[in-house]
């Protein structure tokens, strides 16, 4: 069968095209894809190419399907799968396959989320890889590989219990939290997931230096939802700080923060970030950085005496992605505060490569469609002649200005999908 989307033949090289999918075996899973977010992982890969660890080496005559944060339903299923698996049913891809680098939208000639239509392999199956999924939207399935990262970076973190050697995992109940350079779409995703942790922070602390992201993070999780799930909230830009470290602290009483998340790989945010630890505080560089040279002055007198900790994280296990599920579907968290621009397939390829210079924060595409990427605070211009993009303003506006199922629904309904 025919199949269009994105796929890569080397660095900075990606391609919109149409190419002909094999049938399926009888191990394998054919999937209809229906949306797709871009992960800023995915322009760090394409950047690099077969330099990649996760890319193969033949990608020239081979080439990837590019995309991993994929949505939609199961078109065919082959005999090995035919009483786990139904047509038509909803599905999640766990990208992160145990034992292995390659992953889809990395090393997989069929198996990626920028295309219409892809195909499992029988060991990603085997492997618990290709999940169930009994939800009613698309989009919240396609943030929620973001969101388990987040949760996965959450359950990196550690702590000491005195007088023992033991350790527990994850952020201190009770604790102070700083989310640093935190009002992106991952930072914002943390802090989603702070209010809807059962073990609650007792402070949070978001801080950026760009008003607008400033002024949308308030808009989207305001300080006054957070106090009614008990939870201190602050927004703070430190761009006129005089000594960052110290005022941060001062939020505190001067106690510092049990658990630190770095969430823009800068080498002063890091350092910040070091300096306002709490005993026995822990400090996760969450956000990767694409220089392996990348480092920072770290304080380890304080490692040795006051038992901070330091550590990165990448991605989660399943445990985290049925986490992140489980608490979409219920509504804990909201994942699309994550997501800023929505887009059709054909726009997929240039915002790849232009990710970093694009502001606003997810940018999420229906594969199954052809349209611009476009701001979610533009539809309501557009819509001046454009009736479609009048609906979708609409439907955000009654949902805090976020993309919804309301707006998928509209959209989708639009392109006859």
């Amino acid at each position: 069968m025919k199949a269009e989307g994105v796929r890569m033949y080397g660095a900075k090289d990606i391609r919109l095209e149409k190419f002909e999918l094999p049938e399926i075996e009888e191990d394998e899973v054919l999937l209809k894809v229906m949306s797709d977010s871009i992960c800023m992982s995915t322009w760090k890969e394409v950047k690099l190419g077969s330099g990649h660890i996760r890319v193969p080496e033949n990608i020239k005559e081979k080439p990837v399907i590019i995309g991993h944060e994929l949505s939609g339903t199961i078109a065919a299923v082959g005999k090995k799968w035919a009483e786990e698996y139904k047509e038509g049913e909803r599905f999640v891809v766990l990208p992160g396959i145990p034992g292995q680098m390659g992953a889809p939208g990395y090393s997989y000639e069929y198996f990626g989320g920028a295309v219409t239509y892809c195909i499992v392999p029988n060991d990603v199956i085997e492997k618990g890889c290709l999940l169930h999924y009994d939800g009613d939207s698309f989009f919240e399935v396609s943030v929620s590989e973001p969101m388990y990262c987040i949760i996965g970076g959450y359950q990196a973190n550690y702590h000491t219990k005195p007088e023992t050697h033991e350790h527990f995992i994850g952020a201190k109940e009770g604790g102070n939290i700083a989310i640093l350079g935190g009002c992106g779409p991952m930072g914002l995703g943390a802090v989603s997931y702070a209010l809807a942790m059962d073990k609650k922070p007792k402070m949070v602390v978001v801080t950026d230096i760009d008003p607008e992201r400033l002024e949308r993070a308030r808009k989207v999780i305001s300080e006054e939802e957070a106090r009614e799930k008990g939870v201190e909230l602050h927004y703070i830009n430190t761009s006129n700080m005089k000594d960052e470290a110290e005022e941060l602290k001062a939020l505190t009483g001067g106690e510092g923060y049990h658990d630190v998340f770095v969430y823009a790989p800068v080498k002063q945010i890091a350092e910040t970030g070091n300096q306002i630890m709490a005993f026995d505080g822990c400090m996760n560089l969450f956000a990767g950085p694409s220089d392996s040279g990348f480092s920072a002055d770290m304080n380890l007198y304080d490692c040795h005496y006051r038992n901070t900790k330091i550590l990165g994280s990448s991605g989660g296990i399943k445990a985290d992605l049925l986490e992140a599920l489980d608490l979409i579907s219920r509504k804990k968290v909201e994942p699309a505060v994550m997501i800023t621009h929505i887009g059709g397939l054909d726009a997929y390829a240039d915002t790849t490569l232009h990710l970093p210079e694009i502001s606003g924060g997810k940018k999420l595409i229906y594969t199954q469609i052809h349209m611009p990427l476009t701001a979610i605070e533009d539809f309501r211009k557009i819509g001046e002649k454009d009736p479609l993009f009048s609906q979708l303003a609409d439907a955000c506006d009654r949902h805090k200005g976020l993309w919804n199922k309301e707006a998928e629904d509209i959209l989708l309904k639009h392109f006859g999908v």
